[in-house]
């Protein structure tokens, strides 16, 4: 078992071009360490220099207290279950699972033992004998997974293993990897796209962005608190609505369009810097499940909006407004993120029975404790 240590480690291509930046990152043994963020961040680049797989350009990788830049994938005691399964068709999931102690030459006896244990611990004892063909896709990437678990290696690497498979087999399979790596107790960097299987999978999570490392923290910590507007809209499905605001001279409360929200001392005294930007604009993030339909007068702060669509998903209602405020998209937002978000296009999160319909004026209560704050111009979250 091995903890993973990454100073200051960069790549850049013979074209110049910077794909890591400069990332510090420490994964503790043991720990589930999960690499998000868009397509061409640089995760799975980095997590292929964690492997060997890249060249580092700079900085230092350690794997435990050796350093291990200039050392072959065989040289690092790595396994990595690639997104595809590269299995053998014409072996069996027994075969395809202890193969590579085979190439080792191990005694067949010990082989046969590691296959059956790592059979038994994914669930495959009964398909032992079965080829990949007559496999789903749950059981083969769970083939592939045995294949890593055999070697008993002192770090697993993941890059974005369940991405091949369905909706409702990935969730499954979230669980089954997560299981997996608690009860096997080794370091794992896991790459995804995807922020919710990074927040339910991860003991931490490193939202990366062009190549630079714009946080690390537990999923809780991301959501609460996010270092900038670009994790804010990164980590939360809906995303996260962000507006343009202007404080009041006080900061005692803004204008959010021609909306007025008051903000508690609370909020005031847990983000003092908002103090010195009495009078200037600012940005807002609302989360969706922080904006519940205002049926009555409890709540301290309600905004209006014309409600435009809503979404029934059983167990909630995801109800997409209009209000008079400027949205505002985070950096490295598409052209297509441009169009579907326009005006003061919101989403609020309620419950399914909130009397809301489209073309009807609907009435959200503000969770003005649960409010993210950002500076206009660095994007950075406002704290002290």
């Amino acid at each position: 078992m091995a903890n993973i240590t990454l100073e200051q480690v960069s790549k850049v291509y013979p074209n110049g071009f910077k794909a890591v930046k400069e990332v510090d990152l420490d994964v503790a043994d043991g720990e589930f360490m999960v690499l998000v963020g868009p397509s061409g961040c640089g995760k799975t680049t980095l997590l292929r220099m964690v492997a060997g797989l890249e060249d580092i350009s700079g900085g230092t990788l350690k794997i435990g207290e050796k350093v291990v830049n200039d050392l072959g994938p065989k040289e690092r005691d790595i396994a990595m279950v690639f997104q595809n399964y590269a299995l053998y068709p014409h072996m069996t999931v027994g075969e395809n699972i202890g193969f590579a102690l085979k190439l080792r030459k191990l005694p067949k006896a010990e082989i046969q033992r590691k296959v059956k244990e790592a059979a038994d611990i994914l669930g495959l004892t009964e398909w032992i004998d079965r080829k990949p063909g007559q496999l789903s896709g749950g059981q083969r990437q769970r083939v592939a997974m045995g294949r890593a678990i055999v070697r008993e290696p002192s770090v697993f690497l993941m890059d974005e293993p369940l991405s091949n498979l369905d909706a409702k087999l990935r969730v499954q399979m979230r669980a089954e990897v997560s299981r997996i790596q608690r009860r096997l107790g080794v370091a794992t960097v896991y790459v995804t796209h995807d922020q919710v299987e990074a927040m339910t999978m991860g003991d931490r999570v490193a939202v990366m962005r062009d190549g630079v490392l714009q946080q690390c923290a537990d999923p809780q910590t991301l959501y609460d608190h996010p270092v900038n507007i670009f994790v804010g809209a990164f980590i939360g499905s809906p995303a996260m609505n962000l507006y343009e605001a202007v404080l009041d001279d006080a900061a005692a409360g803004l204008a959010l369009g021609s909306q007025h929200v008051t903000l508690p001392e609370t909020v005031r005294v847990a983000r003092p810097g908002l103090a010195r930007l009495g009078g200037k604009q600012v940005v807002i993030g609302l989360r969706p499940e922080h904006l519940p339909a205002a049926e009555d007068a409890a709540h301290a702060n309600v905004i209006e909006g014309d409600v435009e669509l809503v979404e029934a998903l059983g167990s909630e209602l995801l109800v997409h407004f209009n209000i008079d405020a400027t949205r505002v998209l985070a950096e490295g937002a598409t052209d297509k993120d441009e169009v579907a978000m326009r005006g003061g296009e919101g989403v609020a999160r309620v419950d399914p029975r909130a009397p809301v319909k489209p073309g009807s004026r609907g009435r959200f209560g503000v969770d003005t404790e649960r409010m993210q704050f950002f500076d206009a111009g660095s994007g950075q979250a406002i704290w002290g």
